[in-house]
């Protein structure tokens, strides 16, 4: 096997390891990051005036748009240094392909060019759309120490706080804060007058478990503050953890029983975990199934809303994808979010496999493909817009996530 082929295939594997099965090579390996702006026969293409037809732009606010880097730039972003090692190729070649996603690849210039790459994408949308930044915080024990050998990435809460007033006309920001954390109040409560929207957590990448008395003080804080929780659910794979087990939607039953607004990121549509009302004898069950059990108990109408991030990545279509398109009775409780940069992460994504299970038309995806060489950000929205299943498609509401954070609408 040649030098180009073996890197291929280890760049292929790696991959693999953060998107499951379901890559395709359709459209090559790697984000061409076209810089020129996205052609007006594009843009006023029927495809993606039809996309927008009853959305309200002002309402548009993407819940979930990471903040990438390396800390070059001053920023106070850290990786792990196991993400920058070759002694550590699959998760170096992780790295690569997500800075290639963002478009931030020069040396030196890796934090500036990813915010720079952003604003690019965002304002390709019409006025008024927003997107919301997200903050990651470390790793923490049970103790209540911070454990960064145990942490993939770092984000602070101050770095996305800036970002998001550096444009108020397109950004928000969500904070991230540990619940262990000895300052986690303070630290909410400061976050929350610098403007934050709510509360990102990835229990397995944090060490956090939704379900421990340890969560209670910053639940009743997060409900007198009137933040939203966005938390994973369901199985992670592009972010490594100490226990997957911790993504289990059910145990978000704790934040929703004291009455937290619960979003729930993915709508847990992969992995499979304990059914944990069934307990002594409990057995594993698909995460979308339990998501739905929680989705249908009528004491969480109004708390427990479902993110619709990655439904449409190649590992990810199939029944939760098909059951969340049939319920519109749901609609009203699903969100939008992008998982940026994800959606310039080439092989995730398969138009033609859309096509071929009926999704998509054969013009639709032509013209959604041309546009992700541009702007994988406005490629997620249309392609989400586009989506049909025997007739269905997301509702207009589902797009605009607003309502969820803005106490003034």
């Amino acid at each position: 096997m040649n030098r180009r082929r073996f890197l291929q295939t280890l760049t292929f594997a790696s991959l693999g390891a953060a998107g499951g099965c379901g890559l395709s090579l359709e459209d090559g390996l790697w984000n061409p990051c076209l810089s020129d702006e996205i052609p007006d026969v594009l843009l006023q293409h029927e495809v993606v005036r039809a996309a927008w037809e009853g959305v309200d732009p002002t309402k548009c606010w993407d819940c979930h748009v990471h903040i990438a880097g390396i800390g070059d730039g001053n920023t106070g972003v850290w990786m792990s240094s196991d993400m920058q090692s070759l002694w550590h190729p699959q998760r170096d070649l992780q790295r690569r392909f997500y800075l290639n996603a963002a478009c931030s690849e020069r040396e030196a210039h890796v934090d500036e060019d990813f915010v720079a790459r952003l604003l690019q994408q965002v304002d390709a949308f019409p006025r008024g759309a927003k997107f919301m930044l997200l903050a990651f915080d470390y790793y923490y024990d049970e103790t209540g120490a911070c454990r960064e050998d145990r942490s993939s990435f770092y984000v602070p809460d101050g770095y996305a706080a800036k970002l998001a007033r550096s444009r108020v006309d397109r950004f928000e920001w969500i904070c991230s804060v540990h619940p262990y954390r000895v300052d986690a109040i303070d630290a909410l409560e400061w976050a929350a007058k610098q403007g934050a929207r709510a509360v990102k957590w990835l229990p397995s990448a944090m060490g956090i478990d939704p379900a421990s008395p340890k969560c209670d003080r910053f639940y009743e804080t997060l409900i007198r503050l009137r933040l939203p929780l966005l938390s994973h659910t369901g199985k992670e794979a592009a972010v490594d953890g100490a226990d997957d087990e911790l993504n289990n939607p059910l145990r978000l039953r704790r934040a929703l029983d004291q009455g937290v607004r619960v979003i729930a990121a993915h709508c847990a549509s992969i992995g499979t975990y304990l059914d944990l009302d069934r307990k002594p004898h409990a057995a594993s069950v698909e995460s979308f199934t339990l998501f739905t059990r929680l989705m249908e108990e009528p004491r969480y109408q109004g708390r427990l809303f479902g993110e619709l991030s990655a439904l449409t990545q190649g590992n990810r279509m199939g029944s939760p994808l098909n059951s969340l398109l049939a319920r519109a009775d749901w609609h009203a409780r699903l969100i939008n979010g992008s998982d940026y940069p994800l959606p310039g992460v080439i092989p995730l994504f398969s138009p033609d496999r859309l096509v071929a299970q009926g999704y998509l038309t054969d013009i639709q995806a032509q013209i959604l493909r041309q546009i992700r060489r541009y702007n994988p950000l406005l490629f997620d929205f249309l392609l989400k817009r586009c989506l049909r299943r025997h007739g269905a498609g997301f509702a207009p509401i589902s797009f605009e996530s607003r309502r969820l954070f803005d106490t003034a609408v």
